[in-house]
């Protein structure tokens, strides 16, 4: 079943920032506890969207959003900047969305960062559990557990479960 594209609606924890942007795959299910993750997104990670890059429009605080990129496997000799910018207020901290080089049509809102009301998954898909540390708990719930990341994109894990928007 694919319906319409939904416009999501989202801001910072200071208001400073408010933005909108379509997506096909908003449902929040998956949860990364990388380093990164964890760094940025809090105690557990974070928990990614799928958007359409250009369909972003930055409604308020254009001039408070900074970029940050950030260092995969920091520390170790194969140290190296991500190909990903993880945009963010420059007031509150709050993460808004991570955008990568790699797919430039793609765009990831953070979940946290969303107002607009979003789906709620039947199930949790938790990745990187291979670096995750114990002191870490996944949600509470059905869930599956990956070492590394899941059998499927965002996109194809949203037409798996006929979730996919067109």
């Amino acid at each position: 079943m694919c319906v319409a594209s939904r416009t999501l609606e989202g801001s910072c924890q200071c208001g400073g920032v408010e933005f909108t942007l379509q997506s096909s795959t908003p449902v929040p299910y998956q949860l990364c506890a990388c380093s990164i993750c964890r760094k940025v997104g809090g105690y557990s990670g974070s928990v990614n969207l799928g958007g359409i890059a250009e369909s972003l429009k930055i409604t308020k605080g254009e001039e408070l959003i900074k970029k940050y990129t950030a260092i995969k496997d920091r520390g170790k000799p194969n140290a190296q900047k991500c190909t990903s910018e993880r945009n963010f207020c420059s007031n509150c901290s709050t993460m808004l969305w991570l955008w990568d080089k790699t797919w430039p049509e793609l765009i990831h809102p953070f979940a946290s960062a969303i107002d607009t009301d979003l789906p709620v998954p039947e199930e949790m898909v938790c990745v990187k559990a291979d670096i995750k540390p114990a002191w870490v708990r996944w949600p509470e719930g059905k869930k599956s557990v990956h070492e590394h990341y899941g059998d499927d994109s965002i996109e194809g894990w949203h037409k798996k479960h006929g979730l996919f928007m067109e």
